[in-house]
């Protein structure tokens, strides 16, 4: 498994993973009508980088990495994870949140935060926790879930700065 920096070429592999995750409705709050182009702008135009992580050179998850506060918020990261289908339970999303990490620290931020972490999604929640994130907050029916009606979100948060 490698993992490196995505350039304009990935979409094309990038956008199939991008539209099953958020079309599914289920664990973002992106629109499930979400075209490429809109896609492309949210993955790789906003985030300060976008990552891509291959195996056998085929891209089995993306990742990007941006901001999440301007100004007096601008040390504290956001990141956004899609793992293929058929990737899934191999630990790609744990390599990728570990990297990030590492990532975040060069690009000189002290803190990573994720504002809306949708409490179905188990899996991911286990290995935030996991990985060193804290619950800092509940958002009560704050995501609407294609099937599972509102739901809550949480705000998860690590401290990444000795």
């Amino acid at each position: 498994m490698t993992i490196r920096e995505a350039t304009a070429e990935d979409f094309d592999a990038i956008w199939p993973i991008f539209h099953e995750i958020v079309s599914a409705g289920e664990t973002y709050a992106y629109d499930p009508q979400t075209t490429r182009e809109g896609a492309f702008d949210i993955w790789m135009t906003q985030p300060h980088k976008t990552f891509v992580v291959e195996e056998a050179g085929t891209v089995v998850g993306t990742y990007y990495l941006k901001r999440n506060q301007p100004g007096l918020g601008g040390h504290v990261c956001n990141c956004g994870y899609m793992v293929s289908s058929q990737a899934r339970g191999k630990g790609v999303a744990t390599a990728m949140c570990e990297h990030s990490q590492r990532a975040s620290v060069q690009l000189g931020y002290q803190a990573m935060q994720f504002n809306l972490v949708v409490s179905t999604n188990q899996g991911a929640i286990r290995l935030w926790e996991r990985l060193g994130f804290a619950i800092v907050g509940r958002l009560p029916k704050a995501f609407r879930h294609s099937t599972e009606g509102l739901v809550d979100a949480l705000v998860m948060y690590k401290w990444l700065a000795n």
